[in-house]
């Protein structure tokens, strides 16, 4: 039996609307209807299909009610880039940052509290709760900006909004604020719940997984999987399963599979689903490219291996570039070199383009995907 042309259309319409919705949730985990309305829609139109899609390929588990869709992602592999939660300005929280937002959490789910709650009376209940665990939470303007920013995760998760008033608004005078509370959410915050017998490194140790299953998830989560980190079953679904590998990730999440002699890594062409942009702007972005430029400048161009730099090496190329460069870029990094490198270096090795020991900065044969090239007037700069 032969398909009919209006049902071809529609079978490639919902492909596409699934891996649309399920581009949504890899990029956001948790949608709530209240902040992206349209994106719950899509999610709970195609709920039953990307629960299969999910489970079967990357062994995560969707859950999807009336109000939110929660894709409960695995931990991280042992040799993945280190991803942190960092605050609206970038900077990275801290345990006690971590410590606010699960007091924060458990405060809204206290007995009593309903669908709506002032911002004093959470921030009465939270404090009580931190003074039982012996955490020190005050008044002081210090403070009461942590606080807020352990909150504004919350906020940013679809968990609390703001109906009356803002968090920043009593972060900065004490105005108060209504916030309306996503309760059903609360519980599914995290990815395993912990029973009595829970032991904190099992929750954190990462699942015991199908080879074929792990390679996919890798892929789909890391910027670059190198052959190094595989084990024999994995590198033997990459070298036999190529084909069906990338058949899958391009019709499940729109990715292309690229293998490389060091690994493999699969991309998204509109980097749309990218945490981290890059090539991207800001000072970091851009002195972490020209600096990948000016090392591989100094290696032959058939090197396909992963190179060690000295560090006095990279330390004297950031000067250069400082020098160069330097009044285009943030001022206090003029001030501290050595801070500039380090967060070059961090952003690198988030990008698992780059790797460190104690002598060097060891750069990925992937950082080569970046090595500038001039373009066919010479002017400009194109990327591999």
């Amino acid at each position: 039996m032969v398909r009919s042309d209006n049902s071809l259309a529609t079978h490639r319409q919902e492909a596409a609307e699934v891996r649309e919705a399920a581009r949504i949730l890899l990029r956001t985990p948790i949608v709530t209807a209240t902040r992206a309305p349209d994106a719950m829609t899509l999610i709970r139109k195609h709920s039953s299909a990307l629960r299969k899609l999910f489970a079967v390929n990357v062994g995560y588990h969707l859950v999807v009610e009336s109000g939110f869709a929660r894709l409960a992602k695995l931990p991280s592999e042992p040799h993945a880039a280190e991803r942190v939660l960092s605050r609206r300005n970038g900077t990275p929280f801290g345990a006690r940052g971590y410590s606010l937002i699960a007091l924060a959490a458990g405060a809204l789910l206290a007995p009593g509290v309903g669908e709506q709650i002032l911002l004093s009376t959470l921030v009465i209940q939270i404090r009580t709760d931190a003074a039982q665990q012996s955490i020190p939470l005050t008044d002081s303007i210090g403070d009461r900006r942590q606080l807020v920013a352990a909150l504004a995760v919350l906020l940013e998760w679809g968990v609390l909004t703001e109906v009356d008033g803002t968090l920043a608004q009593w972060g900065e005078s004490g105005d108060e604020a209504l916030l309306t509370i996503c309760r059903p959410l609360l519980p599914h915050l995290l990815v395993k719940s912990i029973g009595p017998g829970a032991v904190y490194t099992d929750l954190l140790a990462p699942h015991a997984d199908a080879p074929r299953r792990l390679l996919r998830r890798r892929l789909v989560e890391e910027p670059v999987v190198l052959r190094s980190d595989l084990g024999p079953e994995e590198l033997d679904v990459l070298s036999r399963e190529r084909s069906e590998l990338t058949r899958m990730l391009g019709d499940a999440f729109g990715l292309v599979l690229e293998v490389r002699a060091e690994g493999a890594l699969a991309y998204d062409a509109s980097g749309s689903l990218s945490d981290i942009e890059f090539p991207g702007s800001g000072t970091v972005k851009q002195v972490a490219l020209l600096l990948i430029g000016a090392l591989l400048d100094t290696v032959g161009d058939d090197q396909v291996v992963e190179m060690e730099f000295a560090w006095p090496v990279v330390d004297s190329m950031v000067g250069d570039l400082l020098r160069a460069h330097g009044k285009a870029w943030k001022r206090e990094y003029a001030e501290a070199p050595r801070t500039l490198r380090d967060d070059v270096v961090a952003l690198l090795k988030s990008l698992r383009l780059a790797d460190t020991t104690q002598e060097a900065l060891v750069l990925s044969a992937a950082a080569a995907r970046y090595r500038p090239q001039p373009n066919a007037s010479g002017t400009q700069l194109e990327f591999e």
